[in-house]
């Protein structure tokens, strides 16, 4: 019995090891690449242009991203205004690395309802290409269709 207890702590202690590993992994600033939506299982869409803008920012604790269409123009009326939020995402907060997913507790982002909430995002480090998608879920901007969100980022620091 005494000898499954060192066992024990070392199992432990390899769990928390390789999950901070792979969120050390993360830790960087990423530029936007490619961000791809599946609208009610559409083939995908570049919903923010061939080129958009955007970074996404990982420290050994927060996570920030925003990333921005690439046809962005100032707004001077009411429906510019409104067309502004929907050529954006962006948010933050203390996230976590659990195996393939990545957890974010959101402290701040443009859409009120993900304020206090967890979302999970399927995440893919390939040198240094980071793929972030989403489940199939209720659409950020239309929670009453289904969608799946694809970023694909660089690492530039």
């Amino acid at each position: 019995m005494y000898r499954f207890i060192p066992a024990l702590f070392l199992g432990f202690g390899l769990s928390l090891s390789a999950m901070c590993l792979a969120q050390e992994s993360l830790i960087g600033t990423y530029r936007l690449v490619s961000f791809t939506q599946e609208l009610d299982g559409s083939p995908p869409q570049e919903t923010m242009g061939k080129s958009p803008r955007g970074y996404a920012i990982f420290t050994a604790t927060r996570w920030m991203n925003i990333f921005a269409s690439e046809d962005r123009r100032f707004g001077t009326t009411a429906e510019d205004k409104a067309g502004l939020y929907d050529s954006l995402v962006a948010y933050s907060g203390l996230y976590r690395v659990d195996g393939s997913k990545l957890i974010v507790t959101v402290d701040t982002s443009w859409n009120e309802r993900w304020n206090g909430t967890q979302v999970a995002r399927n995440w893919q480090l390939e040198g240094r290409r980071l793929t972030i998608t989403t489940d199939r879920l209720p659409s950020a901007r239309d929670p009453s269709k289904m969608s799946v969100s694809r970023a694909v980022l660089e690492k530039v620091e």
